[in-house]
């Protein structure tokens, strides 16, 4: 089994980047069997979307053909980001607009990932009220197009307060024990659902249950318009 971890953390020292690494170890605490693949979004080379890119004689760059072999191999995708201004860095942003070339079918208008799951980590600046009172509104787009393309959100982490003091952008996490125990055990969860589901394509009963109402969502939308 494989499992993909994508960082859109731009800093030498992330602190999505090494909550991304407890998430792993987590991954291969439940079994070292697990073929985990973990790269950092900067260090790859992917041209700005345009419509050409939905042509199916389209040219797509080596480091978009990697990615593009590692969803479609992976039974789940972490996705590690920090959110900048009320939203992602610009290369994540790119990256899911590209991903429509693979992950929508030939109408662009139905997902075919097929109930692959995600776990999210966000971080950022900002105290946890604000996340849940706007900022997790302003980043939306990052779970709404993951659903549409036909993935599923197994869950989400936000790190709050990334800072070491105001204007003090720089590593801090290194030295939260508690968030990074917890992300290990949330790799350890999300690795033994992953498995599951890539056994018997079972979700766990909430996660079901959402991305049953989203298809049904999706079927009057299609009838309405």
């Amino acid at each position: 089994m494989k499992i993909l971890i994508l960082v859109a953390g731009t800093n030498a020292k992330s602190n999505s980047h090494v909550l991304a690494q407890s998430f792993e170890k987590g991954i291969r605490e439940f079994s070292p069997e697990i073929e985990v693949s973990l790269i950092r979004l900067k260090d790859l080379s992917i041209d700005h979307f345009n419509l050409e890119h939905y042509e199916e004689d389209a040219n797509e760059e080596e480091d978009f053909l990697r990615i593009k072999e590692l969803f479609s191999s992976s039974s789940g995708v972490v996705l590690a980001s920090p959110i900048w201004n009320f939203g992602v860095p610009a290369h994540l942003k790119n990256l899911i607009d590209r991903m429509g070339s693979f992950a929508l079918d030939k109408t662009k208008s139905q997902g075919t990932l097929n109930g692959k799951p995600f776990y999210l980590i966000f971080t950022g600046g900002a105290p946890l009220p604000a996340w849940k009172g706007l900022m997790r509104k302003t980043s939306s787009f990052v779970p709404e197009s993951i659903k549409y393309f036909g993935g599923t959100i197994f869950s989400t982490h936000f790190e709050p307060k990334c800072t070491a003091g105001k204007g003090e952008f720089k590593l801090v996490v290194d030295k939260r024990e508690t968030s990074l125990n917890k992300l290990k055990e949330e790799g350890c969860r999300f690795a033994e659902m992953v498995d599951k589901y890539a056994k018997n394509g079972k979700l766990p009963v909430k996660q079901k249950y959402v991305k049953k109402m989203y298809s049904l969502g999706q079927k009057v939308n299609k009838k309405i318009s």
